[in-house]
């Protein structure tokens, strides 16, 4: 009891500490984005995280190398994930900072609708609800209605898909193959590749200290994924995916101090109804294996006694 009461302590701070740094990380990215184009963070970003994934695997005991068992399926990884960075840093540029974590926190609710038809997994009513609900959200920045909305937003709702597309890509091939860091490895990869080859045609020279902040952007990146692995072997998933959604609270405060950007009441309300759709989602997914704890608890106290 002991031992699961401190791994749960464990686990919520690590999902906080990983909503923290991955905040930052994107706090980052929209500090770069107002003055260069996305192949000088992307090229050594991505050739940072690669280098620090084969660092790992070549540490693992395991020694299982960069090997995937679904090479089809990690390219189409790599490049809705390139695609998808590419969108979501000209979001950042063009959006106020917390209005992006409407659309990032999108993406679970269009995985688990899309899982489906492309993964032949059931999907429950409850997930068309809740995406019901997140889409509604979405339209709260745009009171006005769609003549509102921006172009900043349409790049982040290409973001939002290609985004779903990688997610959806990971989660098949986790089905397939146990080797998590080559799903770090070859998306960053491609990632440093394609922005280096883009780099020549929009190079700006860049001083020390934003040289800095791109090695400290990767660091970031890389840390918050392991992160989050760590946090999924402590906790549920089911518990672990509210809690993600404290990123809102970082983006807020980071906006605010950083950028000078404060969220009116409607990107308030659209974050609480996208999270709770989320949440929704996953404590739909999640009580059954809840009520199979229960059942199983209440035999072995029977049995006990």
């Amino acid at each position: 009891m002991i031992a699961a009461r401190y791994a749960l302590i464990a686990g919520v701070a690590m999902t906080a500490l990983y909503t923290l740094l991955i905040a930052s990380a994107d706090a980052i990215t929209k500090m770069f984005a107002a003055n260069y184009a996305a192949p000088q963070l992307f090229a050594l970003s991505g050739a940072i995280v690669a280098f620090l994934a084969l660092s790992a695997a070549r540490l693992s005991p395991a020694r299982r190398g960069m090997r995937t068992k679904c090479p089809r399926a990690m390219a189409l990884r790599s490049a809705a994930t390139v695609l998808g960075a590419v969108c979501f840093f000209y979001a950042f540029r063009l959006l106020p900072f917390a209005e992006v974590f409407l659309f990032i926190a999108m993406i679970p609710l269009f995985t688990a609708l899309l899982s489906g038809p492309v993964l032949n997994e059931p999907v429950r009513p409850q997930a068309w609800a809740a995406l019901m609900l997140g889409l509604v959200g979405l339209l709260c920045l745009g009171p006005g209605g769609l003549s509102s909305f921006q172009a900043g937003h349409g790049v982040a709702l290409a973001a939002v898909l290609l985004g779903t597309v990688s997610m959806m890509a990971s989660r098949y091939i986790g089905t397939r193959d146990d080797n998590l860091l080559a799903q770090v490895f070859y998306p960053n990869l491609s990632l440093a590749i394609v922005m280096a080859a883009a780099l020549p045609f929009v190079w700006k020279p860049m001083g020390m200290a934003d040289f800095s902040w791109a090695c400290l952007y990767a660091a970031l990146l890389f840390g918050a994924r392991w992160v989050l692995v760590a946090a999924f072997k402590a906790m549920p998933a089911y518990v672990v995916t509210p809690l993600m959604n404290l990123q809102f609270i970082w983006m807020v405060v980071i906006g605010a101090v950083v950028f000078g950007e404060m969220p009116g009441t409607v990107v308030f309300l659209g974050a609480g109804l996208v999270i709770t759709a989320g949440a929704w989602l996953v404590y739909d997914q999640a009580a059954p294996h809840i009520a199979l704890r229960r059942a199983e608890r209440k035999a072995a106290t029977m049995a006990a006694e």
